[in-house]
């Protein structure tokens, strides 16, 4: 039995990588049974036969998944926002952050387009100071050492509002792609870069998805998940008074407090409201 992760999904076919090597496998019967399907990224036991055909056996317990892509026990999540051309669309970002903190996938924010405007640098380091937020220019070659830094050893998915350069950012990262400069999902996915198969690209010592990235961004979550989704919130939320806070109308709320008090940027809590609203909205309609 050999054990491998699967990188590539196409046509009934999965493409296992294993010790450097690559085995072609289709999926045992057992899966449809059990209303269970393999996707790219998951850890896999599986055997090679005397026709030299792979079947997977069994499949590891995933850390998370997403389900547009379908794609599995992911690290990192790169949100690429332009900070001009598009313009910086921060009330964008923060429902992006929602949703892959939600899922137990960390974020790099990833601001391109530096070399066109620098006017919001600080505003943004200090609305997001808790994150991990890289400044780049593909065109100038500028902070690009740094994003293939934090590839290494890591699953990342790459996803971020649509005409950022995502295209751009990737074919300074690997002068072997060759992406089309229209974007790479342009409309996160509906342009005429859209991938029909999810695929994890050896970079940089890590593993890149091809993909389009997220082609839904509903807030999918419970309110009480949303509270906690964002790190911060959830490391806040344990000194709130409230067990179940939604950092709304309650008191004693250190969320709240951590706004008042500068900690967190007042247009980030403003936001959440938003989301808030829209969950607590989608939770009425659903159940009545």
């Amino acid at each position: 039995m050999l054990q491998g992760r699967i990188i590539k999904s196409l046509a009934g076919f999965y493409y296992v990588e294993s010790q450097n090597q690559l085995y072609t496998c289709r999926a045992r019967g057992k899966f449809r049974k059990e209303n269970m399907k393999p996707v790219v990224g998951d850890i896999c036991d599986f055997e090679i036969d005397e026709n030299n055909e792979g079947y997977i056996k069994t499949i590891d317990k995933r850390k998370n998944q997403l389900t547009r892509p379908p794609v599995s026990n992911i690290d990192q999540a790169l949100l690429v926002f332009s900070i001009t051309h598009p313009d910086f669309d921060s009330l964008l970002l923060d429902r992006f952050l929602a949703n892959v903190e939600h899922k137990n996938v960390k974020p790099v924010i990833v601001i391109t387009k530096i070399d066109l405007d620098q006017s919001l640098i600080e505003k943004i380091k200090e609305d997001y100071h808790d994150y991990h937020v890289l400044f780049v220019s593909s065109k100038e070659h500028i902070g690009i050492d740094e994003v293939k830094a934090v590839l290494k050893d890591k699953v990342t998915v790459v996803t971020g509002q649509s005409g950022v350069g995502k295209s751009s950012l990737l074919n300074a990262l690997d002068i072997h792609l060759h992406i089309e400069t229209n974007e790479i999902s342009d409309a996160l996915g509906r342009g005429k870069h859209t991938t029909r198969h999810v695929e994890l690209i050896k970079m940089h010592d890590g593993y890149v998805a091809d993909t389009p990235g997220f082609s839904s961004l509903e807030l999918e979550m419970e309110p009480r998940e949303l509270a906690v989704s964002y790190h911060d919130f959830r490391r806040l939320s344990e000194s709130c008074k409230f067990r179940g806070c939604l950092h709304d109308k309650e008191p004693y709320c250190a969320v709240k407090k951590a706004v008042e008090d500068g900690e967190i940027a007042k247009d980030r809590y403003v936001h959440y409201l938003s989301f808030l609203k829209e969950v607590k909205e989608i939770k009425e309609k659903r159940y009545g």
